[in-house]
C-alpha cells in the first residue's frame, strides 16, 4: 500500500514536471505548494510537524526493509537436508482452537497466533475454570508442539465463566 501511495504521488508529480517542461503552466496545487514552502520559515509548526511525519514514515519503512517477510506465515522446523516448510497462522490457529475446543468445559474459544505468542480465550460452560485452564493449556502446548514450528510462541490463555 505504501509503495502504492508513493508511486501515484511521484507519477502525479511527475506528470506536471513534464506539462511544465512542454511549455504549459504548472499544476495550481503546486504553484501554491512551491509558494507556501518559500513563505514559510523553517521553525514552522506545519513544516516541523510534515518533516517529523516523513522522518516516522522512512524509519518505518526502513524497519520494514530489514525485517524478515512472510509475517503471516510461521516457520517450521527442518530436519538436516530437507526443504523449509511453513504454516500458515490462520491454519494454526484453527488448529490450536480445535484442539481447544475438545476441552471438557470449554464452550467457546478464540484463538490468535502471533509470531512470539500465541493468545487464547476460552468460555467455561461447566467445570471450573481453574480445571479448564490447567487443562486447556496441556491441550494447547501438546498441539502447538504438534506443529513442529521452528521457534514455538509462548502460550497466553484467559478463562472465563460463559455469560448467560
Amino acid at each position: 500500500m505504501t509503495a502504492l501511495v508513493i508511486g501515484a504521488a511521484a507519477a502525479t508529480l511527475l506528470f506536471d514536471v513534464v506539462r511544465v517542461r512542454a511549455g504549459r503552466s504548472a499544476a495550481a496545487w503546486r504553484a501554491r505548494l512551491a509558494d507556501e514552502l518559500a513563505a514559510r520559515p523553517l521553525d514552522d509548526v506545519w513544516i516541523r510537524t510534515g518533516a517529523a511525519v516523513l522522518a516516522v514514515a522512512g524509519l518505518w519503512l526502513i524497519i520494514l526493509a530489514l525485517t524478515p517477510g512472510l509475517r503471516r506465515q510461521l516457520p517450521l522446523q527442518k530436519p538436516a537436508g530437507q526443504v523449509e516448510a511453513v504454516v500458515d497462522r490462520r491454519a494454526a490457529a484453527l488448529m490450536l482452537r480445535d484442539a481447544a475446543m475438545r476441552v471438557p468445559g470449554v464452550s467457546a474459544a478464540r484463538v490468535r497466533v502471533g509470531r512470539h505468542r500465541i493468545k487464547t480465550r476460552a468460555e467455561v460452560r461447566f467445570r471450573t475454570e481453574a480445571e479448564v485452564r490447567a487443562d486447556l493449556l496441556d491441550a494447547l502446548r501438546e498441539q502447538r508442539d504438534r506443529l513442529a514450528l521452528a521457534r514455538p510462541p509462548r502460550l497466553t490463555v484467559r478463562v472465563r465463566a460463559r455469560r448467560k
